[in-house]
This record gives structure tokens, sequence and C-alpha cells, in this order.
């Protein structure tokens, strides 16, 4: 497997907006009735790469989780690292309406990661 990776592409390609600990906490309360997942990576992280590589293989599918994306290299940003207690990346964290609602740690693949999304979508649609 190659690691030679442009993020920009990927991110483009997902509709990941860039976020950062300066800006993260505004941009999360502005995201209506989204589910959002913050896709948290490290530039030349090998495992980072396996997803982005595998999210590139099946596009059609990860898109159809119908998620608003944020993203963020937290080896560049450490405080946004620390603000989730990040033991390693990639880490998937997800909101609704400003609230976070779980996570993943690591890519455990695509099957888990939609079991995940589609429990997560159950647990939003539940009277509180």
């Amino acid at each position: 497997m190659t690691t030679n990776f442009e993020p920009s592409a990927f991110f483009q390609e997902f509709g990941m907006q860039a976020t950062s600990s300066q800006t993260f906490d505004e941009q999360i309360q502005n995201t209506a009735d989204d589910l959002v997942c913050i896709f948290l990576w490290g530039q030349d992280c090998y495992n980072c790469n396996v997803f982005k590589q595998t999210a590139m293989g099946m596009k059609e599918k990860i898109q159809g989780l119908n998620l608003r994306w944020f993203q963020a290299d937290v080896y560049q940003d450490e405080a946004l690292g620390l603000k989730f207690g990040l033991h390693g990346v990639p880490t998937f964290v997800f909101f609704y309406r400003g609230r976070r609602l779980g996570r993943i740690s690591g890519w455990q693949g695509l099957p888990y990661f939609t079991q995940v999304v589609e429990d997560l979508r159950k647990k939003i649609q539940q009277p509180s």
C-alpha cells in the first residue's frame, strides 16, 4: 500500500470541512440536524491512510451514510487531540445538535462503521 497521499483531494471528495481547536466549538454548533463526524487523523499515519484509501474505493457507500464531515490533522493541532483525549488516530467522533454521541477509535472497516452510524441514527430518533 502506498502512503503518498494528497489530503486536500480526499477531503474535497468527501466534503470534509477543516476544523481546529480554535474553530471546532463554533462549527459544531452550526450543524442543524445533521449527524456530524469529525475525522481526526495524522500526516503520514499508516492507519489513517488505510481509511482514506478504503474510503476512496467505497465512496458511494460512505457518502450514502449522509454524514456531515469535519477533519483535522491532530499531529498539527495537538490541542484538538487533547480535547478529545486521543490515544491514537484515526479517530471518528460523532455529534448531533452540538452534543457528542460517541466515537470510534481506529478504522475497523466499513461494516462496523456503518453499524455505529445506524445505531446513532436510531438513538437520535428516540424521544428524549
